[in-house]
């Protein structure tokens, strides 16, 4: 049988951890924005025309979570990604996504799970018809020392989790059988959450979205490696002025997102930058500066040689919104998530290492061609075992 068509399938649920933070609520105005003009959204989604076995993209729906008491509208305007006249023409769409009180993290961690898994299901009752995926905005937290957690209740007998707020949601998300999207650079994808999303047959994506700086820096070093340039130093600096950035002033929630956009370079050139001198020369800077708000600044200077060693360099200066540029990766993870549950895959998907700067699972591609190729692939696949079913 054929591929089914848009008209007949599943919409999409989203269901967001930091709905009304700056990407959360930029999503919520897409999603709202989709249903009147759509080409305004879906001009700059990647997955705009693959997956004809789901509904169209401007039929997604939103719910979910946050800390913040105040409307979604109010933290709209708070936000300030979006210019008033853009989005509120959807202010009664805004308001009338089911929103709840995230769970206290002083709570138990049972309590905190059990209470996301009534959400889910009331969710899911509001929405009879749709698919529902879990996706993580929840703001950069603490390193955490999880890696070794096999079990699933050393979770609750081992660790004191204050200060993961992440973790209720993931294991809420993955026992109601919800695909999941970290977009945080929290390593949330441990040994054992793996092994439960396994047993509970859904797929995991992640780790930290890549947006802006370091989508293009793995473009150029793609290319650097492609043309045999070698590359001695790259220094990098993001100033941004919104939540996210003040948040990031914590060295020790900025640990986890420098590592990520530091490591990354290595891995795709084959070797460390600065090897010669002993010591790295990529650095990796990101400062708060408040009158930038949303619209953050990236400056890259990167230093290579060509033939005789000669020196020479590249100077960019990436003027990007933040939120603008992470809503749609959003919205085509959403879709990607998905597809993949239609398709039977559960655990991590390294394949969809495009769109993350720490991809989880084993060999994520690393290159942007490879990156690319392989999306092509699971796209293939994805169609393959779906048309085998309908």
């Amino acid at each position: 049988m054929g591929i089914s068509n848009h008209s007949t399938s599943r919409p999409i649920l989203l269901l967001v951890a930091g709905a009304k933070g700056a990407v959360g609520s930029t999503l919520a105005v897409a999603i709202a924005a989709m249903k009147h003009r759509a080409e305004n959204v879906l001009s700059s989604l990647t997955t705009r025309n693959m997956f004809p076995y789901l509904a169209a993209p401007d039929k997604t729906q939103m719910a979910g979570w946050d800390i913040d008491g105040k409307s979604l509208t109010a933290c709209v305007a708070a936000q300030g990604v979006i210019p008033e006249h853009l989005w509120k023409p959807h202010a009664i769409d805004l308001n009338e996504i089911p929103l709840q009180l995230a769970p206290s993290s002083s709570q138990d961690l049972r309590l905190q799970i059990e209470q996301v898994m009534k959400d889910i299901q009331t969710f899911k009752t509001r929405h009879p018809d749709a698919q529902p995926i879990f996706i993580n905005l929840l703001p950069a937290g603490v390193r955490n020392n999880l890696r070794g957690c096999q079990r699933i209740s050393e979770l609750f007998d081992k660790y004191t989790l204050e200060d993961f707020p992440d973790i209720p949601y993931m294991l809420a998300a993955i026992r109601s059988a919800l695909p999941v999207v970290n977009f945080t650079p929290n390593e949330l994808e441990i040994p054992a959450m793996v092994n439960e999303a396994v047993k509970y047959g859904t797929p995991l994506s992640g780790r930290d979205g890549k947006t802006g700086q370091t989508f293009f820096k793995v473009v150029l070093a793609s290319a650097f490696r492609a043309r045999n340039f070698f590359v001695d130093g790259w220094y990098s600096l993001n100033i941004l002025g919104n939540a996210d950035g003040m948040n990031l002033m914590n060295p020790e929630k900025a640990a986890s997102k420098l590592a990520n956009k530091t490591e990354l370079l290595d891995e795709i050139l084959g070797y460390q930058v600065g090897q010669k001198y002993g010591v790295s020369s990529h650095k990796v800077h990101i400062d708060y500066y408040p009158p930038r708000g949303d619209a953050k600044e990236a400056w890259d200077v990167i230093d290579f040689s060509g033939m005789f060693g000669l020196p020479m360099s590249i100077r960019m200066n990436l003027q990007g919104r933040d939120s603008i540029l992470a809503a749609p990766l959003v919205l085509d993870l959403a879709r990607w998530m998905a597809a993949l549950k239609m398709a039977g895959k559960s655990g991590p998907i390294p394949e969809l290492g495009f769109y993350f700067k720490k991809p989880v699972g084993e060999n994520p591609p690393l290159t942007f061609q490879d990156q690319v190729q392989s999306l092509r692939k699971l796209e293939q696949v994805c169609n393959a075992e779906i048309s085998s079913t309908l």
